[in-house]
């Protein structure tokens, strides 16, 4: 005869969030972006006079695709995963970075040039001061906002972290694909971030036993 034991808390979270899980859709799609932007030119560097280096272009077509409201439980404790926003050829890699409130991102200069990573944004102002090429400097993205990041040194470096409260977020692929997975049954508004602002909006219905939706968006 099998003994019952009262489960422990521990236990009852896990069954909590398997109940869920099976009970969760996902919603995905692909963004078109067709924005166009005008030929990137990069000023002068005095660093870089008698050696100049390559320059890579920011990828400005990723959007990050959003529930405006996370759903209820959204907001427990959930593993944070370190990301990383490289520096290479005078360029930040990825140009736009969506995280979760918590977050840490490193910042590693692979330049052969000096960097200096800052920012004046109100979610998250921080200044990281100069630091060679193997170096890297992190910051811990503590508010949900958006936060532009500079270079004091190269003024035509910038990129965007954009910190969220929930983890119902996705950043497009190369082919403006997305997928947000674990998504409880609901009504949303979804929205579309690209090159610095919210681009659409759409409100979405999630059905019930892993259902799955279908949402393409065109920005131009």
């Amino acid at each position: 005869m099998a003994i019952l034991r009262k489960a422990t808390p521990a236990a009852l979270v896990l069954i909590g969030l398997l109940a869920r899980g099976a009970e969760a859709g996902t919603i995905h799609g692909r963004v078109d972006v067709r924005l166009e932007w005008p030929p990137f030119q990069a000023p002068p560097n005095v660093g870089d006079l008698g050696m100049p280096g390559p320059r890579d272009l920011p990828d400005r077509r990723r959007s990050v695709v959003y529930l405006e409201s996370g759903p209820l439980g959204a907001f427990e404790d959930t593993e944070r995963r370190d990301v990383t926003l490289d520096q290479k050829n005078e360029a930040f890699f990825p140009y736009v970075l969506a995280v979760q409130a918590g977050t840490t991102v490193s910042f590693p200069n692979n330049d052969r040039t000096y960097h200096n990573v800052f920012s004046l944004s109100k979610a998250k102002r921080f200044d990281l001061g100069r630091y060679p090429r193997g170096q890297s400097k992190a910051v811990r993205f503590d508010r949900p906002g958006v936060v532009r990041v500079f270079c004091d040194i190269h003024a035509h470096m910038s990129a965007f972290v954009l910190v969220f409260a929930h983890p119902f977020f996705a950043t497009t692929d190369v082919e403006g694909r997305f997928r947000i997975a674990g998504v409880p049954p609901g009504t949303y508004t979804v929205a579309v971030w690209t090159d610095g602002a919210v681009r659409e909006t759409r409100r979405i219905e999630v059905g019930g036993a892993g259902a799955t939706v279908d949402a393409d968006f065109l920005v131009k």
